[in-house]
């Protein structure tokens, strides 16, 4: 862990997915010298990544021909109310050796619980106090001591504020305690900046910027609520103009920097070599001038402090949900963005039941209080969509309703036709279901089209819409309905036979 990482220059991320923007090798293909090396996130297990990611032997190729690979294990608790098992990181440690990279980083938060991860990924920071920090550092140096390459550890996105100190502090006090490297997400500090009222560029002075080996880029928007300006960490949407400003600003002050990374997740290979193109003008393939030395490896101060955690994460999370915190319109932003993820994430998996059970915030809110979604994150089988379904189940017997229940019915049986298909990829083709749901089935999608269209918040349809789909719901009919079906990076896919 005490060598000098080599300059890897420009990267650009992906979340290696069968059809997912960017597609690095494409660009790597048509122009070469866009970028330098790509970095990837998947689970932490090597072999599930390469049976789960449909693009990890791409990756993987990519390595073989020079072009290097920087895990960004998203799956890694760096707070939360349980240490990751010893099973996990050596998991990790092997995934890192397997593809060459040269160090490990993540956000430094609580991103599942169990193994079940929260939906969408959006994970709960830890907050700003004394004992979120003394909680960070028990993670990083109970992951860092397992692994033979260095961890990085990465300043959270922040929308509602939950402690008193500066998330820049809490970074250069934990890089302080563990020795850790530091992950600069200029996005993630743009979040937190507005979330407490602050200039992009607030508290720079005195953080160790020499610690820094990686900054990331990444889209986002702004969301303007009373008189408060909120950063919504997206990376499909453009680099703000703020965050090329920081770049420029930060970029001579990092004197341990080995990488510069565009998170561009979700934009076309055009867009993003846009986005390369300026941040190449920046950063050089070479580095201009001889690196500086890595400071003292982590392990020097990893130490055996494995007390009891200080902060109550769960409880946090609880708060969470319902909307709740000190900070109540960061709270309540929070809990939008999070709903209508959850909602996005449900759709994949429940495209008909979900509209019709939950169709609404007041809907979506009460289901992420439920015991149902509690639960998945403590054993319950299936995870987050286990949960609806549960949910779903108890909905309906409180207030059956035939065609919310005829839909949910197909849904659990076209999952259950495909765990158990004799080729996942494939499918199920020419299966038959005894009751005929292709016009809701077209019903849903056109509504949604239509929410979209209309720009209407993600995962809700207003009164008419959910009105048109209960129309529809209300005269479905016994089949046979003949259709094949398949998921497609966990979305429900179908397509109706046609008979006279």
């Amino acid at each position: 862990m005490s060598g000098a990482a080599a300059w890897l220059g420009l990267g650009l991320s992906t979340n290696l997915a069968e059809r997912g923007w960017p597609d690095p090798y494409a660009i790597l293909s048509a122009a070469p010298a866009a970028f330098d090396c790509v970095e990837y996130s998947a689970p932490l297990d090597v072999e599930q990544a390469r049976r789960e990611a449909p693009a990890f032997a791409a990756l993987e190729a990519g390595v073989a021909r020079g072009t290097p690979a920087l895990f960004h294990p998203v799956h890694l608790n760096l707070y939360g109310p349980e240490l990751e098992s010893a099973e996990a990181l050596r998991a990790l440690d092997a995934h890192a050796k397997a593809v060459g990279s040269p160090w490990v980083g993540n956000d430094v938060a609580w991103w599942h619980a169990g193994g079940v991860p929260f939906p969408g990924y959006l994970y709960l920071p830890p907050p700003m106090s004394e004992d979120g920090l003394r909680d960070c550092a028990v993670h990083a140096r109970h992951v860092q001591a397992a692994l033979s390459v260095p961890l990085l550890l990465e300043n959270p996105a922040v929308i509602a504020r939950r402690g008193p100190m500066h998330v820049l502090e809490l970074m250069a006090r934990l890089h302080e305690a563990t020795g850790c490297g530091l992950i600069l997400d200029l996005g993630h500090l743009l979040s937190f900046q507005l979330s407490a009222g602050l200039p992009p560029h607030a508290a720079l002075e005195g953080f160790p910027l020499e610690a820094v080996r990686e900054i990331h880029v990444a889209g986002g928007s702004v969301t303007r609520v009373a008189h408060r300006e909120l950063y919504m960490d997206d990376h499909s949407q453009p680099v703000r103009e703020e965050l090329f400003a920081l770049l420029a600003q930060v970029l001579p002050r990092c004197t341990a920097l080995r990488a510069v990374v565009f998170e561009g997740d979700g934009h076309p290979d055009a867009a993003a070599v846009v986005t390369l193109r300026r941040l190449r003008a920046l950063v050089p393939r070479e580095r201009p001038v001889p690196l500086e030395s890595e400071a003292a490896s982590a392990s020097a101060r990893a130490g055996k402090d494995l007390a009891a955690f200080r902060t109550d994460a769960w409880a946090i999370l609880r708060q969470v949900l319902a909307g709740e915190g000190p900070d109540p319109i960061g709270a309540r932003v929070e809990l939008e963005y999070r709903l209508a993820v959850l909602a996005e994430e449900l759709d994949r998996a429940w495209p008909m039941s979900r509209p019709l059970l939950l169709p609404d915030r007041r809907a979506l809110a009460a289901f992420a209080r439920s015991e149902e979604l509690w639960e998945a994150f403590h054993g319950s089988q299936g995870g987050v969509s286990g949960a609806f379904a549960r949910h779903a189940r108890r909905l309906l017997r409180a207030r059956p309703d035939e065609g919310a229940a005829a839909a949910l019915s197909f849904e659990t049986w076209a999952h259950a036709a495909l765990d158990h298909a004799p080729d996942p990829a494939a499918g199920v083709r020419g299966a038959t279901f005894p009751a005929d749901l292709s016009e809701l089935w077209h019903a849903v999608r056109a509504a949604r089209h239509h929410s979209v269209g209309r720009a209407l918040v993600t995962g809700t349809v207003d009164g008419s819409e959910h009105e048109a789909l209960e129309q529809v719901a209300g005269r479905i009919r016994q089949g046979p309905w003949e259709v094949s079906v398949r998921r497609e990076a966990g979305r429900l896919l179908v397509q109706s036979a046609v008979r006279a």
